[in-house]
């Protein structure tokens, strides 16, 4: 069996070939499976994606040339200009331009109709708004009925009747319905009203029943994708309303609202420019263009759905949802579907075989049946002489054998999958994170490496300043007193000079918020920075800043420094440059002094910088350094200088660890599972902060980007297992080593990563997880998994509940296994000797339930446990089934078969079963038995290899509500439909013995579990249950 999984369902979690996904799908075939249209919901419909993608590209090149052609016709025809009237609600509401116009101009690139209404000046005039206070809230409700909301149009949801008729297109389903129909017509005319309705009304029923249960089960599933979905689309932007800066869902933007647009985000609207630098906007989404457009004043048009690749800026929108091109490209596709999970391949796989068993196993016992029907008929009353009865048997026959299929053909057992995602998905998202991609969830819990970032992650992200070096000075300026020694030291120039750099060079801003408090908004870095800044300023009159801003270079991590030339009010310009520490004092050649005089760097002064720096650096303090050059003459199109400059301030700044960070760490060492710093940081910052965190070892290594992008492969291939930390490292350090974890160490590799250039790494990781308070849009795009609050400690969490989703499917396939041996098997049997089967088509359909949507419900929403990180990952490639699920599966079917066995051969006679009902009381006690064997086994099913079963259940609301619901219905089934279930009522004697013999599946459970299994998992443990610690927990 493993071998034809491996061979024909086996597909990697992350950018399936369409080979793979098209090679499961032909193994799957259409002979065993029941209903297509609910088993393969959640399965991608390849020729539809294929249609969208073509769709998409070609809207894509409409857009292309449209652009291009129309700029064109503009620039040198003029183009035909179209009349827009202004509507009497327009007026009213106090605008003055046409939505329709408004969109046009953004959407066409019309720079001749934008200076006609003057301009972005004019434009926002017409809209009621202005660049430094925005939009009124009272005005939102008028602007969204005049201008359009922020969505496009989508398909309505799907209705739970919509499941029913789903749930309905079952095949064997609608036979056994023909089959009913045929029973009820041949029982009226044979037995009459109302007896001969009772078999197939009673089959009608259980349907029916079936029905309903699926189809909420699959509606409630359908409810909780559609929450994730919306909450995935849910992006939060920086708006100015009301004079203050706000932060709002893109669904809330409106015409007029100002924008504040930063690298890594996506455009959530069509807008115009109003100022901003070096703004590069990525419009390969929208258009297919892969150059990127740098965007100004002269060229102030962009496009919803692009992204920033650089720079910053304050745009005001023009266009929202629809009335957008990009929300008219959403609205005409529709959704391929999302890939499906390796477990969701691997559980149809099972399916396939184990229907293939089942249709076998019910042909044959359709023709056993018929052929005792017929031989016993011959010899009787002969085979000429037939009556309406005989047909009732045949159609009775057909139908347990069709019954037999439903019962053996798992369809749940992919769909087990999706509720146990659909459930942990929900659950995560409690918990602080998103999950975008289904397989992610699944993936996470077989998580050998984790390469997490640093700041914000491992630590608080809640900088402050707690040293500083300066003319020659190194100070703690954690108190007041500090800050006056501070002002003694230095003179008012080098003062000033500090001042100046810390507030021109910084992409921090001090906002007003809607409750009318000034706060501080940025980065944490800047934000401590400017913050430090704002204190020195109480010292004393700070110089004139009153520069203006020639040019920004925005921070990214590739440069690891930012840098602003500035024009000064005396004339001249200056560039401040501020970064990475060895980089910075790199680019320096002069440091000023305690006058505030320049003076040369020499080499005893720079190893005493550099000293400086590993000393803050060893405190686990991150280090920055601030440097200007002054400069006669300057490029625009050039970049800052390479060198010349002077060492101003260097700062260490603390970023405490997260509490709780240690531990989740020793919890993942203890889950097998190895966790890598990768950060940007000094070295000996990360060693430091990397040690208190449990991550850096004694026989770990640190590492710093430019060793390790040096080392050749060979060296690499000894190097990387002992990696522990990698410090000073670039975007494309992590991919490599994300690459050669996967490639060369068959790794399963979780990513975290916030910024635009982490999105290689994160689409290349096995779980790509970003951060959602510090990640860009881009890096969110590109990732499986979002961390809403950007701890360490919720990663964890996702990897718990990852295994959770793992063992729970084992469990459910576990115990949905034992059922399908033992329903084939006794029914085959029967009918082989007796001639009968002992189960009818409505027993057999309430065990299905049972066993499918019941169970899966049961089993595949438990939640995780401590146990569960006590053991060592899931490997690729190794079996779902393990030899310690079969020990149990081939144990529990013997002992039911062994019962059923012996109820059905000398149960009259052990039991002391007498009368003219004796048969139907015989059939009715083996029903009983067998359904208190499923109950039992399926407690028993919530651990594999552990004997204490219980642990757990009093909180797991969800199981016990599923086992009591089964057990009522039971009890209602045997007492009072017997006429429908061809069942009679018991005596109290035969339910305790229904239900002993079902209890005792947890003896032997117990004593199986006592059985050792030798595993051949490339781990050494069964499929990675064995406990890596020892203690009384582990019974």
């Amino acid at each position: 069996m493993e071998q034809y999984l491996l061979d024909n369902f086996d597909l990697p979690a992350k950018n399936p070939s369409e080979e793979a996904q098209r090679r499961w799908r032909s193994a799957v075939g259409s002979l065993v499976v029941k209903n297509r249209r609910r088993r393969f919901r959640h399965v991608p419909d390849l020729d539809q994606r294929h249609q969208d993608h073509a769709k998409r590209r070609s809207v894509q090149e409409k857009i292309r040339v449209a652009l291009y052609v129309q700029q064109a016709a503009i620039t040198f025809i003029g183009a035909k200009k179209n009349e827009y009237q202004l509507t009497d609600d327009i007026i009213k509401a106090g605008f003055s331009i046409n939505p329709e116009e408004l969109a046009s101009i953004t959407s066409k690139h019309d720079l001749k109709a934008l200076k006609m209404h003057g301009g972005v000046d004019g434009i926002s005039k017409k809209v009621r708004t202005t660049f430094d206070r925005g939009v009124c809230a009272t005005d939102l409700d008028t602007r969204q009925s005049i201008y359009g909301v922020n969505r496009y149009a989508e398909k309505p949801s799907r209705s739970f009747w919509m499941f029913v008729w789903d749930a309905l297109q079952d095949t064997t389903l609608i036979i056994l319905m023909v089959c009913a129909l045929l029973s009820v017509v041949v029982g009226l005319a044979s037995e009459g009203w109302p007896k001969g309705m009772y078999d197939g009304l009673g089959i009608i029923l259980s349907i029916l029943l079936v029905v309903m249960v699926t189809a909420a089960s699959d509606y409630k599933q359908s409810l909780q994708f559609k929450e994730l979905d919306n909450e995935k689309k849910n992006i939060f932007i920086h708006v100015t309303r009301d004079g203050g800066r706000q932060k709002i869902s893109i669904f809330d933007l409106v015409v007029g609202d100002i924008v504040h647009l930063s690298i890594g985000d996506q455009v959530p609207a069509d807008g115009l420019f109003i100022h901003g630098y070096s703004l590069l906007i990525d419009e390969s989404s929208l258009s297919g263009e892969s150059e990127p457009v740098y965007t100004s004043q002269d060229k102030p048009f962009i496009l919803a759905g692009t992204k920033v690749q650089d720079g910053s800026a304050k745009m005001i929108v023009t266009a929202v949802g629809m009335r957008t091109e990009w929300g008219r490209l959403m609205s005409t596709l529709s959704e391929g579907g999302e890939d499906e999970t390796p477990l969701q391949v691997k559980l149809n796989g099972v399916a396939t075989i184990i229907g293939k068993i089942g249709l076998v196993f019910a042909t044959l016992t359709f023709v056993v049946l018929m052929t005792r029907f017929l031989i016993d008929k011959g010899l009787t009353v002969g085979l000429s002489n037939w009556y309406s009865t005989d047909a009732l048997t045949i159609v009775n026959y057909f139908a347990t054998a069709v019954t037999i299929i439903v019962v053996a053909v798992p369809e749940g057992l992919p769909l087990a999958v999706t509720l146990s995602l659909a459930f942990a998905m929900k659950k995560l998202m409690n918990d602080k994170a998103l999950v975008r991609h289904l397989a992610a969830c699944e993936t996470m819990g077989s998580a050998g490496t984790i390469c997490t970032d640093k700041t914000g992650t491992l630590t608080t992200n809640h900088m402050v300043v707690d040293k500083i070096w300066i003319a020659e000075v190194s100070k703690s300026v954690t108190s007041n007193s500090s800050l006056e020694e501070l002002n003694s030291a230095i003179s008012s120039s080098a003062w000033s000079l500090l001042l100046q750099g810390i507030f021109e060079n910084t992409s921090a801003e001090v906002v007003k918020g809607s409750d009318g408090k000034q706060t501080v908004l940025g980065t944490p870095t800047e934000i401590a920075i400017f913050e430090y800044g704002l204190s020195l300023q109480g010292y004393r009159d700070a110089e004139d800043r009153s520069c203006t801003k020639v040019k920004v270079e925005p921070f990214n991590s590739v440069k690891k420094k930012m840098a602003v030339l500035v024009s000064l009010p005396g004339g001249g310009h200056r560039w401040f440059c501020k970064g990475a520490s060895e980089i910075i004092v790199e680019m320096c050649d002069k440091v000023i002094d305690q006058d505030g005089d320049v003076i040369p760097l020499s080499d005893d002064r720079r190893k005493n910088i550099t000293d400086t720096i590993n000393s803050f650096a060893s405190d686990a303090l991150r280090t920055l350094c601030l440097a200007f050059k002054d400069v006669d003459e300057f490029d625009e199109n050039a970049d800052s200088p390479p060198n010349g400059f002077t060492l101003i301030i260097i700062f260490g700044i603390k970023d405490p660890v997260r509490p709780g960070v240690k531990e989740a760490v020793q919890s993942c060492i203890t889950a097998g599972i190895i966790v890598r710093m990768v950060t940007g940081d000094n070295i000996n910052t990360a060693k430091a902060i990397a040690k208190e965190c449990g991550i850096l070892t004694d026989d770990g290594i640190a590492i710093e980007g430019p060793d390790f992008r040096n080392k050749s492969p060979e060296e690499m291939r000894d190097l990387i297992p002992k990696i522990q930390v990698m410090a000073r490292s670039l975007p494309l350090d992590k991919h490599l080593l994300v690459t050669n974890l996967r490639g060369m160490f068959q790794e399963v590799v979780a990513v975290t990563g916030d910024g635009t250039n982490d999105a290689p790494a994160l689409h290349e990781a096995d779980i790509g997880l970003a951060m959602g308070i510090a990640g860009t849009e881009v890096a969110k795009e590109n990732a499986d998994v979002i961390v809403l609050d950007d701890n360490f400690t919720t990663i964890i969490n996702v990897a718990r509940w990852g295994r959770a989703v793992y063992i729970n499917i084992q469990k459910f396939v576990q115990f949905q296994l034992t059922v399908n041996i033992v329903a084939l098997v006794i029914n085959f049997v029967s009918a082989c000797i007796t001639g009968s089967a002992p189960l009818t088509a409505v027993q057999l359909l309430w065990v299905n339930m049972i066993m499918d949507t019941l169970g899966a419900l049961a089993l595949a929403t438990e939640p995780p446990n401590d146990e569960m990180m006590k053991r060592p990952p899931t490997g690729r490639g190794e079996s779902f089934i393990t030899k310690v699920m079969w020990r149990n599966i081939i144990g529990q079917s013997i002992y039911q078969l062994v019962v059923l066995g012996v109820l059905m051969f000398a149960g009259e006679n052990l039991l002391n079963i007498e009368g003219p009902d004796s048969k139907t009381v015989l059939n009715t006690l083996i029903f009983n038995s067998f359904v208190f064997c499923q109950v039992f086994n399926e407690v028993n099913s919530r651990e594999m290899e552990k004997i204490n079963i219980f642990r757990g259940l009093i909180g797991n609301w969800v199981f016990l509500g599923v086992i009591s619901a089964t057990v009522v219905f039971q009890v209602v089934i045997i007492e009072f439909l017997g006429t429908f279930a061809s069942t009679v009522p018991l005596s109290w004697q035969f339910w305790l013995v229904s239900v002993g013999l079902g209890s005792i599946s947890l003896i032997i459970g117990a004593i199986l579990k006592c059985i050792p299994v030798k595993s051949g998992e490339i781990s050494g443990s069964p499929n990675g249950y064995k406990p890596l610690a020892n203690g009384p927990d582990d019974i």
